[in-house]
């Protein structure tokens, strides 16, 4: 077996994420010597020490990171300024700190005004999760064959990088590196405008009369299936990422709102070429992410 990329790592936030990352870190055992797991709810620290998720158990942030040579922050990226201010005066020099967070204009903007001399931030976000939460929700292959963005720093030394880089090989994930202002606009069309449509679509459901909405629920189609599914999503962590992500994600918004108006027209003046080329360019897209295993 090779040798533990850490001697003593931190994950803060028992979440998918962080759960997952700790079952990875547990059956592999060559990602870190001792997996320390910190997590402010009381219930929840209780609950990662029935499943054996770590070696030590923690719910105060600044006792979790004393000795610690990694940290990641698995939490709500609003959470990350506070968490910072908890844990600075802990982190000690040469610790590698990284997140998981979906967006990274937010992080640097957080983290690095609070970052001690010495200890290196390697932000990385894995795009891979479920619409489940909780310690229970994770498991270790949530990471297989899924992209984990870096968006590495300049100042940052290249071996701290190797080791956030080399944790997530690890874990079995396919690796892409982007400066954090592309990361944000790109995950705000893949990911936070989905999610804000789906958000959406399930409130126009709710606010339909009492007896329309039944028969919604009663025979919603595959589609509508596919958009409760999303938008049954952590509450606390996609209010952080709209907020966070506010620019990137009414940018695409913008434009989306176009198109949408376009197909809308093109509906209303029986433009049936106009419909059959949205219609198989949507196509186009499924079929490339089944060739790229994505789907």
């Amino acid at each position: 077996m090779a040798e533990p990329i850490f001697e003593r790592l931190c994950l803060i936030g028992l979440g998918l994420i962080g759960s997952s990352i700790a079952r990875v870190a547990r059956e592999r055992g060559d990602i870190a010597r001792t997996v320390v797991a910190c997590d402010h709810g009381v219930g929840v620290a209780a609950r990662v020490r029935e499943l054996d998720l770590a070696d030590v158990v923690e719910v105060d942030a600044a006792t979790a990171v004393q000795g610690c040579d990694g940290v990641i922050l698995c939490t709500p990226v609003g959470s990350f300024a506070g968490l910072m201010r908890q844990i600075a005066p802990h982190l000690a020099p040469g610790t590698v700190l990284s997140d998981t967070g979906s967006t990274k204009g937010s992080v640097l903007r957080d983290v690095l005004p609070l970052l001690p001399g010495g200890v290196h931030l390697a932000p990385a976000h894995p795009m891979a999760g479920t619409e489940h939460s909780g310690p229970d929700a994770g498991f270790s292959a949530l990471f297989q064959g899924r992209y984990v963005i870096l968006t590495p720093l300049p100042e940052t030394p290249a071996d701290a990088q190797e080791k956030i880089a080399e944790l997530w090989r690890r874990a079995g994930a396919m690796l892409e590196t982007m400066d954090p202002a592309t990361h944000d606009k790109v995950v705000a069309i893949v990911s936070h405008l989905p999610h804000l449509l789906a958000f959406t679509i399930c409130s126009t459901a709710d606010d339909l009369a009492q007896e329309t909405r039944e028969q919604v629920l009663k025979f919603a189609a595959s589609g509508f299936r596919d958009f409760t599914r999303i938008a049954s999503s952590d509450v606390d962590m996609w209010r952080d990422i709209f907020v966070n992500n506010r620019e990137a994600l009414l940018e695409m918004l913008a434009r989306f709102s176009e198109d949408a108006h376009a197909l809308g027209r093109a509906v209303r003046w029986n433009e049936t070429q106009f419909i059959e080329d949205r219609i198989r360019r949507g196509r186009k897209i499924r079929r490339s992410l089944i060739e790229i295993k994505q789907a």
